[in-house]
């Protein structure tokens, strides 16, 4: 999705630049003299040129702007709450609970640090991944009293 995101504002620059040399290319053409008469232009002619201008930078700013708040709610926002729910998922994980990492693992966190956690892929195999690493947090389901103790067993 990032790369989506960078391709498309990359293409969001080159549109920006082209319609800004599009601009200039109208600016350069408006101080043009008109062609209506023999030498003159006489006064009417440069306030048709001028508020044909106007229409015109309108016409190519409207684009602009719809294409930015576009950009803006289907691409910068969601994946703005995208990264508020890792966050909140990164800082909710602690000891003891089980987690999935982006590689597929299942492990048990057996150690939080400032950057990393220490989980438990199996019996005696503990690896260190970063925060960052972590999937999806499994969410503990209810034991009856004889899982509890079968579960008790096997970690002893």
């Amino acid at each position: 999705m990032l790369k989506a995101a960078r391709i498309m504002a990359a293409t969001t620059a080159a549109w920006a630049m082209t319609m800004c040399f599009e601009i200039a290319a109208m600016a350069a053409d408006a101080e043009a003299p008109s062609c209506g008469g023999f030498g003159g232009g006489g006064s009417s002619g440069g306030a048709s040129a001028g508020g044909t201008e106007g229409g015109g930078m309108m016409g190519l700013l409207f684009p602009l702007v719809l294409f930015g708040v576009i950009f803006y709610f289907f691409i910068i926002r969601p994946q703005k709450k995208r990264q508020r729910q890792q966050d909140n998922l990164i800082s909710s994980v602690a000891k003891g609970d089980q987690i999935v990492t982006i590689g597929g693992f299942f492990g048990t966190v057996q150690e939080v640090r400032e950057d990393s956690f220490i989980i438990e892929l199996a019996k005696d195999v503990r690896v260190k991944i970063l925060k960052t690493a972590v999937s999806t947090k499994l969410v503990a389901q209810s034991r009856t009293p004889s899982q509890q103790a079968t579960a008790q067993a096997e970690d002893k």
